[in-house]
């Protein structure tokens, strides 16, 4: 707790870590130990629903969030939070210093405003924009972000009616500062399935992943098997689903499903480049 206090602008100073010339946020002299520290301080504020925190042990959210280099004092855009896993995170994290936004259409941030209801605290860290945009709405000022964030989102970018991966990932492109990192987790697809099951599986390959980031001007940074699980073989016939959280099939091999626990996912970093 004391360590995430410390983390403003002001802590950091007299912690002898500077501001970042090219992304903002924490200087490249704080350590990676650091880091997920800083972290693991908001993942145990106390703060989270029982049910998100039992999925850390498939979210790895401490690990994921380092991977993604997001620091305190960062501009962090997530888009899609979906139910406001990350966010229960990301909103305390941030509120010394940094700046959170929420981007997705109004009925998508339920979640996200149900977090900032019960903790007004945050409100003032959290903002709110809309995805995909359109004309009259809120946007993310572009160029404004340090990273943006999507949590198992791509294989929806695949089925839109409103929004294609393409245009997804130019918006996403769009919001970030030159240096600025993009992450991206995604249930993942075997490169040797045939490509018709990708988007509608809810499960992506990682090449499609890398692809529309590149086109979109991205730069490849790496990947991390921090959210990998060898058990998942992806080829189940009502898709991801199947899979705990959602277990589709109901009690149908129930205790099957959960033994393997939550989907097989890619963890990829990009990087606008500068």
């Amino acid at each position: 707790m004391m360590r995430l206090m410390i983390a403003g602008a002001a802590g950091l100073a007299a912690m002898g870590l500077g501001a970042c010339a090219n992304s903002g946020g924490l200087g490249q002299t704080i350590g990676q130990a650091v880091l997920a520290d800083l972290i693991r301080d908001a993942v145990g504020l106390g703060l989270r629903d029982d049910n998100f925190v039992a999925r850390d042990q498939y979210r790895h959210p401490v690990e994921t969030l380092s991977f993604f280099e997001v620091r305190p004092t960062d501009t962090v855009v997530e888009i899609w939070p979906g139910g406001g896993y990350y966010t229960q995170i990301l909103a305390p994290y941030l509120s010394n210093g940094g700046t959170y936004y929420a981007v997705a259409s109004e009925r998508g941030l339920g979640g996200v405003r149900g977090f900032v209801d019960a903790n007004p605290t945050y409100a003032a860290s959290v903002n709110y924009a809309a995805y995909p945009w359109q004309e009259g709405q809120v946007r993310v000022p572009a160029g404004s972000a340090d990273k943006v964030l999507t949590f198992r989102n791509v294989h929806n970018w695949m089925t839109s009616d409103t929004i294609t991966g393409a245009t997804a990932f130019a918006e996403m492109y769009e919001m970030l500062k030159p240096g600025g990192v993009l992450g991206v987790v995604e249930h993942r697809l075997p490169e040797s399935a045939p490509a018709e099951r990708e988007g509608g599986s809810g499960y992506m390959k990682t090449s499609t992943v890398i692809a529309l980031a590149q086109a979109a001007g991205f730069e490849y940074v790496g990947a991390s098997e921090i959210n990998a699980n060898p058990k998942d073989t992806a080829d189940w016939e009502k898709g991801v689903w199947t899979l705990p959280p959602v277990l589709t099939l109901g009690d149908e091999d129930r205790d099957r499903y959960l033994a393997i626990g939550e989907s097989d996912r890619m963890t990829l970093k990009f990087r606008k480049p500068m």
